[in-house]
């Protein structure tokens, strides 16, 4: 069984005022979606928790939008199987470096409000989508969209979570979508301090 390294990182004591024990639920998360759909070879990937004010910046720099979202994802690498296949000619014991997904607790919790959802249950969905993400998947167009879409609900399924989109109706999932197709801006910048040196090519991706 390959083991990755999942690092979750608190900006915010947010977090675990609205949700104790996130820790452990982002990992939960995110070793679902690497058990199935992750690499072959040990990789690493990052889990910011930070606030609105934080992510509104993010979304602003990176993609042109002054507003906060709910989640960011940030890819290391714009090719995935060309970066598996340098990571396995490496030294041993280096890890492939996949990424950052950075989440928002006051619009996650808003919306798991307004949507009827657990809390547990969204941020667990997000947390997911944020590392298919990483690893290539992506919902530009209907095809894509389902295929992302029809593996998140197989992840969910096996934490115990029921089918999300059930609750959306088809518009308000079309416009996540166009809202999510924004152009990437030229720049280039680490979603956190702690991942600089090695973010350089990285893009944000919001759901």
């Amino acid at each position: 069984m390959v083991r990755h390294r999942i690092v979750v990182l608190s900006e915010t004591p947010e977090w675990r005022r609205l949700l104790p024990g996130v820790t452990a639920l982002v990992r939960r998360a995110a070793k679902a979606a690497l058990a199935v759909a992750g690499p072959t070879q040990p990789a690493e990937l990052d889990i910011v928790l930070v606030d609105d004010a934080r992510q509104r910046e993010l979304n602003r720099d990176w993609r042109g939008q002054d507003k906060p979202t709910n989640v960011l994802s940030f890819p290391c690498a714009s090719d995935l199987p060309a970066a598996m296949k340098s990571a396995s000619k490496a030294a041993s014991g280096i890890p492939l470096l996949l990424g950052d997904v950075v989440l928002a607790a006051g619009t996650i919790a808003a919306e798991a409000e307004a949507q009827g959802k657990l809390l547990a249950d969204h941020v667990s969905h997000l947390v997911i989508h944020g590392v298919l993400h990483l690893l290539g998947y992506d919902h530009d167009d209907g095809r894509s969209a389902r295929r992302m879409e029809g593996l998140e609900v197989t992840l969910l399924e096996t934490l115990g979570i029921a089918d999300p989109y059930r609750q959306i109706s088809a518009p308000a999932r079309r416009k996540a979508a166009r809202k999510s197709a924004t152009p990437r801006p030229a720049s280039r910048r680490p979603a956190t301090r702690r991942s600089a040196s090695r973010r350089d090519s990285a893009r944000a991706v919001a759901r």
